[in-house]
């Protein structure tokens, strides 16, 4: 195995626990998890900060979420694929609060340097990119149907992504409307048919 698969393989096995025991995680829960002698650990990575570093730059990257979406079969109706694609992108957006969460909460607080958050957003594979792929595969759902749509395939995914998460950080309220619903809505509109 080379050093980058042991790198991944090790990352993967330590996700959930972090998410489960944030940085209170221990060497020994990691090297059974992984499968490997908690030698091969620091082999691997230098330290452990270094490894939390690693799981959160893999929970981050849109990989995943890129993949289920682009597996969504185009054929099915506009709304199917827009539910579809709105539960991949909610299960990668609360894996990313899981972990960010569980870390936070053990104590694990880096330093928000501005200009590092600003170099961030604007390099390779930094939260600007990740969400303009994001924007550009929801795009792709929409465009079977361009010739039907009041708006543009781009503008209709920046809407409907800022539809789904906008309102993410508001407190939660106990009769929220469910993915089938925001979808219906948006496609709809908020205005019974008579």
């Amino acid at each position: 195995m080379s050093a980058e698969d042991r790198r991944a393989m090790i990352v993967h096995a330590v996700l959930p626990l972090l998410m489960e025991h944030g940085t209170a995680v221990t060497t020994s829960q990691i090297a059974r998890a992984a499968g490997i002698g908690e030698g091969t650990i620091f082999r691997a990575f230098k330290d452990k900060d270094e490894l939390f570093d690693a799981c959160t730059a893999e929970v981050l990257r849109p990989d995943h979420v890129l993949d289920a979406i682009a597996e969504i079969p185009v054929e099915q109706p506009l709304a199917d694929r827009l539910v579809e694609a709105a539960e991949a992108l909610g299960a990668h957006f609360e894996r990313m609060g899981a972990l960010m969460g569980a870390l936070h909460a053990s104590g694990r607080h880096k330093q928000r340097d501005p200009e590092q958050r600003l170099k961030n957003r604007t390099m390779k594979g930094g939260r600007g990119e990740s969400m303009t792929a994001m924007r550009g595969a929801i795009t792709e759902l929409f465009e079977p149907d361009a010739d039907r749509l009041r708006l543009t395939p781009e503008q209709l995914a920046a809407l409907f992504l800022t539809l789904l998460f906008g309102g993410r950080r508001m407190a939660p309220i106990d009769d929220a409307p469910t993915t089938r619903q925001v979808v219906d809505v948006f496609l709809h509109g908020a205005v019974e048919a008579k």
